[in-house]
């Protein structure tokens, strides 16, 4: 009996990249350009208690991506119904025009789906990670069914660097750092922490939400009226943090709760661990 590869596979793009460490610093930009979409951010500050929840918000995207990439078909699909699910059961006001408005509606779906593929995309080549423009590309066409899985139109997905780009450049005159945005821009700064931990998070935590904010866009440092390093000064950091980050033993680093690679590895065998050098052209 052949083992279930997944939606993804072990030949794809995006079962190599996404067992970079970089992954994590990409999650927290694709947090700050998600929240820069007024009607979606809120949507988020209304369903849920952001500030105490943030932590668990954030495992809980961690896992899902860990499970659409690397877990079964059938456990990918459960998690992208599951997802489905809420969504359809959750809805957000405009407070300006008394709009009610549910949470999946198809605009703001693509909102996050793209702002994610971008971050991770964009954080993992700017790190130093091996992706070339047909890489690139053809890991934005294989998120196409990740998108599918959160209720979207595959077809309706961009599905290249130009047609992410051409989104982007779509959807800018809808953004803004309204009061929403501040606050997940606050957490990222300050989240919430044991007294006894506050040194760590001066000390790790904010270098790491520093430079996530600091691989934005120009246009988001604009929106929310803070400044960045110069753009070289930016790449070099993210390929110092990439250099560190890879130091460690992907194996230790894999350990981690809740283990999708090493399962994953368990299922098909040692010849699916991710590695860079096995991105083909």
């Amino acid at each position: 009996m052949t083992a279930d590869p997944g939606l993804f596979g072990p030949t794809s793009v995006t079962w190599q990249a996404h067992g970079d460490p970089m992954m994590w610093v990409a999650g927290i930009r694709a947090l700050y350009l998600q929240a820069l979409h007024p009607r979606a951010v809120r949507g988020v500050m209304q369903n849920s208690d952001f500030r105490r929840d943030a932590w668990g918000r954030l495992m809980r995207t961690a896992d899902f991506v860990g499970t659409t990439t690397y877990g079964t078909a059938e456990a990918a699909e459960k998690a992208g119904a599951r997802v489905r699910r809420i969504h359809r059961l959750l809805a957000a006001t405009d407070p300006d025009t008394g709009e009610r408005y549910g949470v999946d509606e198809p605009a703001l779906l693509l909102w996050v789906h793209c702002a994610e593929i971008d971050s991770y995309l964009h954080v993992l080549r700017r790190s130093g990670y091996p992706l070339s423009d047909a890489a690139a590309d053809r890991y934005i066409g294989e998120h196409r069914v990740s998108a599918r899985l959160v209720g979207l139109d595959p077809d309706s997905v961009p599905g290249d660097r130009a047609a992410m780009g051409a989104y982007f450049e779509k959807v800018r005159p809808e953004l803004a750092a309204g009061s929403e945005a501040r606050a997940v821009d606050d957490f990222l700064l300050r989240p919430p922490t044991h007294p006894l931990l506050v040194p760590a998070r001066s000390l790790l935590w904010r270098r790491v939400a520093h430079l996530a904010y600091a691989s934005l866009p120009p246009y988001a440092h604009e929106l929310y009226g803070r400044r960045a390093p110069e753009p070289a000064t930016v790449t070099r950091r993210l390929r110092a943090a990439g250099a560190v980050l890879r130091c460690v033993p992907a194996r230790l680093r894999w350990q981690l709760p809740p283990k999708h690679i090493l399962r994953a590895m368990a299922r098909l065998g040692p010849e699916a661990r991710p590695a860079p050098y096995k991105v083909r052209p």
